[in-house]
């Protein structure tokens, strides 16, 4: 297993118009690129990695090895989606949260349910092998999802602090492990938290009118990956390109169709 893994670790990381990046170094996101990326967020269906696009935010327990050095091959700069605020009982490592952390259900995804954050003592190593298996397959980032369980009946009083507490060690972990952290959502932590992160993924921050809330990202030249579901990109994409994010349109059940926005 251990000479697996090293293998797994010494092929080049993704990269974006420029080398690729040495072996063993977290995603770069170099600040001359801040408003040039184009992203795909497949999460269904068979993986078409001849997508045009730069980064690639994936499952890293349904995406095959072969998968990610087919996207490496071709300097793809790969992002791996992880629930860290809450776990399924689909995962391979479900049994490793005792009862006493599982929350209420997660709406509208069955058989899933909230994490106590708190308790970093049970989450911290469970989360550390799941970054050791977005890094063993060749990812180079890490998306924290469900990062925001303060904001949900969770069945825990939690806090605005403790979920912010426990996103920044989240973010130390990750590079800790040689993964550039990124934050799906919890916009109402981006001000505080922007300064710990390298990138942003968000949904729908047109339909919720709350795109400017991410501009701390954007004017730290960290990159914005942003997604909505409905609405038509060529009057959406006025409001985020200008922005500058990178903006996508897609189905909710994030398979590998996309409507990307132009470039600036």
């Amino acid at each position: 297993m251990a000479a697996l893994l090293t293998m797994l670790l010494l092929g080049p990381l993704p990269g974006c118009r420029e080398p690729i990046v040495p072996p063993g170094a977290p995603t770069p996101w170099p600040k001359a690129l801040a408003r040039h990326w184009q992203w795909q967020w497949q999460l269904a269906g068979p993986l078409d990695v001849t997508a045009d696009a730069d980064v690639f935010l994936l499952d890293p327990v349904r995406t095959t090895s072969t998968e990610t050095t087919a996207l490496r091959a071709r300097d793809r700069r790969l992002v791996c989606q992880v629930h860290v605020g809450s776990y399924a009982t689909t995962d391979p490592d479900a049994d490793r949260f005792p009862a006493d952390i599982r929350g209420t259900p997660v709406v509208g995804r069955p058989g899933s349910r909230w994490l106590d954050v708190r308790r970093w003592d049970v989450i911290g190593p469970v989360l550390a092998d799941r970054f050791r298996l977005c890094r063993g397959k060749g990812f180079g980032a890490v998306a924290l999802d469900d990062a925001d369980a303060y904001l949900h009946r969770s069945g825990f009083p939690l806090s605005f602090d403790d979920q912010l507490l426990f996103n920044r060690r989240v973010a130390r972990l990750a590079r800790s492990l040689d993964l550039s952290p990124g934050l799906i959502d919890d916009v109402p932590q981006v001000a505080a938290l922007a300064p710990d992160f390298d990138f942003a993924v968000n949904q729908e921050c047109v339909r919720r009118r709350e795109c400017a809330k991410l501009l701390p990202f954007a004017d730290a030249h960290k990159p914005v990956f942003h997604v909505e579901y409905t609405g038509d990109p060529a009057a959406f994409c006025v409001t985020t390109v200008g922005y500058g994010f990178a903006s996508i349109l897609k189905d909710r059940t994030l398979d590998a169709w996309r409507d990307p926005c132009p470039l600036p």
